[in-house]
């Protein structure tokens, strides 16, 4: 017997690689029902390469049946309709900020901390982290299992992806504008300044200590799910890249860590893949990890300015591991670990 599962926002870009991977992983459900907005009911969506979905009215849904709810529409919407279908009896995956921060919605990323999910019977939601949380806080636990990590600094270069749709689209009309000698202006409406051939550090709004709010998810996101001990400093960059995200990484460790040794550690971790040689092209780029499942870790090396330092390059497709995948990968631990024995 399989699971009848939502996906709420269905017609967006993380709602329709949530559905791919569950055709893709062969998850156990027996209905999917697509829902999104009132503009988009009847519109056609996939699951897997064979079936297709009609879109329903996520406002007149009765989610009374349904097991499993995938959310990734806006935070205010989660807000409304994530605990309604909890009342309703399902358990909530979602993929926006909303819940990540309440304490009594557990903050997951089963690579790092599975046995979280149990928390889930709380509020009946489940929260999936921000997308540069969840490759950074991958990388950063077989390392912390080893020597505990006391700082980490981190500057991201993340896709205009994480932007949704327009943030995509923006990119592009922009690049094909410059190419046309055409102003940039009249294709700026998602991002601050010009996105093509270009880096903006401002991801979010900006708050009272003078970081973002995104680089303020990737702090606290990383004690919740992490170590609360941990202290981290980020600064996020939004990149002319489609897809995928780029983070250097350094860490400060409570003691020493040699560089094999983290290497050994990090190759022989879940859904990490190294590939670290030092050479030419020895090394792993946003625009090779897009469609891939994995965080990819490179250019592995020794932090010299303090006593217990190391360095790394981390990548993953944003899309798949930084949200769609991981939401998914939850859910799978949620069945075989405190579902199965009520299917």
């Amino acid at each position: 017997m399989g699971y009848k599962v939502a996906v709420v926002g269905a017609t967006g870009n993380v709602g329709r690689e949530m559905m791919e991977i569950m055709a893709e992983r062969r998850f156990p459900a027996d209905e999917v029902v697509a829902l999104a907005s009132e503009r988009s009911v009847g519109k056609e969506v996939s699951y897997g390469d064979d079936d297709v979905l009609k879109c329903q009215d996520l406002a007149k849904f009765d989610f009374k049946g349904i097991d499993i709810v995938l959310s990734s529409p806006g935070a205010s919407v989660s807000e409304i309709y994530s605990p309604k279908a909890a009342a309703a009896g399902a358990v909530v995956i979602d993929n926006t900020s909303f819940w990540r921060m309440d304490p009594d919605v557990p903050l997951v990323v089963p690579e790092v901390n599975p046995d979280a999910i149990a928390g889930y019977t709380r509020k009946g939601i489940i929260a999936n982290p921000n997308c540069s949380t969840i490759q950074m806080v991958v990388a950063m636990k077989p390392l912390h299992d080893l020597v505990p990590i006391n700082r980490c600094i981190v500057s991201t270069y993340q896709s205009v992806s994480g932007a949704g749709k327009a943030g995509m689209d923006e990119l592009f009309a922009q690049t094909k504008g410059i190419y046309m000698n055409q102003s940039t202006e009249e294709h700026r409406e998602k991002f601050t300044k010009q996105i093509a051939f270009n880096c903006i550090p401002h991801i979010d709004k900006f708050m009272d200590d003078g970081s973002t709010k995104e680089e303020w998810k990737m702090v606290v996101e990383t004690k919740k799910i992490l170590d609360p001990a941990i202290k981290v400093h980020a600064t996020c960059v939004r990149v002319p890249v489609f897809v995928g995200h780029g983070e250097a990484v350094t860490l400060e460790f409570d003691g020493p860590l040699e560089v094999d040794e983290a290497r050994q550690a990090l190759q022989n971790a879940p859904g990490i893949t190294v590939l670290d040689e030092r050479a030419d092209g020895g090394y792993v780029t946003q625009k090779e990890c897009a469609g891939e499942d994995d965080v990819y870790v490179s250019r592995i090396r020794t932090d010299p300015t303090v006593e217990h330092g190391l360095s790394m390059w981390v990548v993953s497709d944003n899309l798949r591991k930084g949200a769609a995948l991981n939401t998914i990968q939850i859910a799978e631990t949620l069945v075989g670990r405190y579902m199965e024995d009520a299917a």
